[in-house]
């Protein structure tokens, strides 16, 4: 499903589809509007016209309009244009579940494919039929791949879900659980590879290699042939998807994707400063496209309506029609028929204006263009159009009520945030007590030494987790939550990274913890020698909460949960799990944008990022509690 952030190659799989739909298409001309966006304008049948907008590493679809374009063409633009203006679109398609789509344009005796890249940085590279690159968007030289003219354009490895033999051995060589493999190895992304779990009936934690291919790709099957086939493009708040899989409410539904599209993705940089249009709101340009789609559905109801009664208006037409097609397509081939019917002079014969010799099918001129399949009785072929009556009328049902829901903006008022003061310790690992005793945690062997040499003094406790591996913990005064201060020790310990739920801790007086070994003894950096009785603090459960403070002073907080879940406006908790630091720490940050709001969100850009959450993830893997 499509993100801020670009499409997905389920998107681009759909994208493809809607394209090839319009084929023939012939290249008229090529528009350059910056370093990434693109456009191409193309003619179809009949004198349409289509406008294909290209945002390389995002988006790729039909829009409506374009902003104007340079007064000089820069010299990309030049080049494509020399090469495929007047060329004719043979094929559209795409290599695998990748998000590149590939457009192969005949000119003259030549052929050319144009690549375009939506993954990473994106690029737009026009290659000759043999692979070599003529020229790229954007020059790049990989480890293993080189981006630059007289180069062959090289393509992924082979698409596991290609055919079920393929799936098979890509899952039994996998040694993730099934929902990543299908998320990560097969591209399918997170909510579609969960959704294949289900409509397999496979739990999506067990691990690939024991899953039944069958079943998967049956299931993968059939969400391609939605895609494919049976598209119901919605946007359902921060995702637009070509298919309404998860059959959520609360959606915007539109006549195509490249519609939803458009209304979807922000205008560019460009578009922005070439358009003089007033600025209309996101909400405001949804329920216009809606208003459009909605006439849309009632012309097509319309439309279909009509031909369903001239079916029947000609009845005794279409009986014949189909009586004789059919009996002769059991003695002579489709270009037999075809050849004949062509010659004949009778008035019946010359109203089939169109064969369809793969799908048994012609269509005829009855004052209306009609598909017939021939293999199927006068009510079968009505009964497709009331198909698509209905589908159409329940779209409309459904854009009626997404309309109906007015959503309301509450107000937003621009508050300023006073960041905390960045203090001494705070490159420490760091929190205060519930009531209100600073703890402070080594994040290393270096800052282990450190702490007790410099900062261990007469009235402190020195706190550490009873596995090998674990941050010195020192508390600076005298607190009754010695429960928080356990929970740290052992969060922030080699317990964590082996996937511990629970971990003991200890404690002890500053005059117990030395650095002079026995004889014949080693004391390694980072390690200390405690001396005398400990306290000891047993199956302690680990747990680190990360939230966002915004009184006194804003900022990022973490330690154990019940000392800064009342603090923070927006709060994640962690557990040991298996998403690496960094991927933990971008997904608690998303969650916590996503708590804090839009507006705030902004507000606190230099506050609440990356970095500032990472300095509270746990070293090894994490999971994302689910939060009430």
């Amino acid at each position: 499903m499509a993100s801020e952030q670009g499409m997905s190659g389920i998107d681009v799989k759909a994208m493809v589809s809607e394209l090839a739909e319009k084929l023939p298409l012939w290249i008229d001309k090529v528009y350059q509007f910056d370093t990434r966006t693109l456009a191409i304008r193309m003619n179809g049948e009949n004198k349409a016209k289509y406008l294909f907008l290209i945002e390389a590493g995002r988006r790729a679809h039909l829009v409506t309009a374009l902003p104007d374009p340079p007064k000089n063409p820069p010299q990309y633009a030049m080049l494509l244009r020399k090469y495929l203006s007047g060329g004719k679109v043979l094929s559209i398609r795409q290599h695998g579940l990748e998000r590149i789509l590939i457009f192969e344009i005949g000119k003259g005796s030549t052929t050319y494919r144009l690549n375009i890249e939506l993954f990473d940085e994106g690029n737009v590279i026009l290659t000759g039929e043999d692979g070599i690159i003529v020229k790229p968007l954007r020059h790049h030289r990989f480890k293993d791949r080189e981006v630059v003219p007289g180069a062959a354009y090289t393509l992924g490895a082979t698409d596991p879900t290609a055919s079920e033999e393929s799936l098979a051995a890509f899952l039994k060589a996998d040694d993730r659980d099934l929902v990543r493999a299908l998320a990560i190895g097969c591209m399918l992304g997170g909510a579609y590879a969960e959704y294949i779990c289900t409509q397999a009936g496979l739990d999506k934690s067990i691990p690939a290699s024991s899953a039944d291919p069958a079943r998967l790709y049956a299931a993968i099957g059939g969400l391609f042939d939605t895609v494919l086939h049976s598209r119901s493009p919605v946007i359902t708040g921060k995702h637009c998807e070509p298919v309404n899989v998860e059959n959520a409410e609360n959606v915007w539904t539109y006549p195509s994707f490249s519609e939803a599209l458009e209304v979807f993705y922000p205008l560019t940089k460009k578009e922005k400063k070439a358009t003089a249009r007033p600025f209309i709101p996101k909400e405001d340009r949804i329920r216009k496209h809606q208003e459009a789609a909605i006439k849309k559905f009632d012309e097509t109801v319309k439309k279909t309506d009509e031909i369903v009664a001239a079916i029947y208006e000609n009845y005794q037409f279409i009986a014949n029609l189909i009586s004789t097609l059919d009996s002769a397509s059991k003695q002579l081939s489709w270009q037999e028929i075809e050849k004949h019917l062509r010659g004949a002079e009778s008035a019946d014969a010359k109203k089939i204006i169109r064969f369809f010799p793969d799908e048994a099918a012609v269509e005829v001129d009855i004052g209306k263009k009609v598909k017939i399949f021939v293999h199927e009785g006068i009510e079968q072929n009505a009964g497709r159009y009331y198909d698509i009556i209905k589908k159409f009328k329940k779209k409309k049902e459904g854009a009626l009520a997404a309309m109906a829901r007015t959503v309301v903006k509450k107000p937003q008022k621009r508050r300023d945030f006073v960041p905390m003061k960045k203090l001494w310790y705070h490159r420490f690992r760091w929190f205060t007590t519930s009531d209100g005793i600073v703890v402070l945690g080594g994040r290393d062997a270096s800052q282990n030494e450190e702490l007790v040499k410099k900062y261990l003094a007469g009235g402190d406790l020195f706190v550490h987790a009873d596995v090998h591996g674990a941050s010195v913990v020192i508390v600076k005064g005298t607190t009754e939550r010695m429960d928080e201060v356990a929970r740290f020790a052992a969060s922030y310990s080699g317990a964590w990274r082996s996937g511990h739920a629970s971990a003991d801790v200890y404690s002890a007086l500053p005059n117990q913890v030395s650095k002079t070994p026995e004889s014949g003894e080693f004391v390694a950096r980072g390690s200390f020698i405690v001396r005398g009785e400990r306290t000891y603090y047993r199956n302690i459960p680990l747990a680190v909460g990360i939230g966002l403070m915004l009184e006194p002073n804003a900022a990022v907080i973490g330690g154990p949960p019940s000392a800064i879940r009342e603090k923070t406006k927006a709060y994640v908790e962690l557990r040991p799990g298996q998403f690496e630091p960094n991927d933990a720490a971008k997904k608690v940050l998303r969650i916590l944008k996503e708590k804090t709001g839009e507006d705030e969100a902004k507000a606190l850009k230099n506050i609440l990022n990356t970095e500032a959450v990472a300095a509270f993830v746990p070293p090894g893997g994490s999971d994302i509690k689910e939060q009430p």
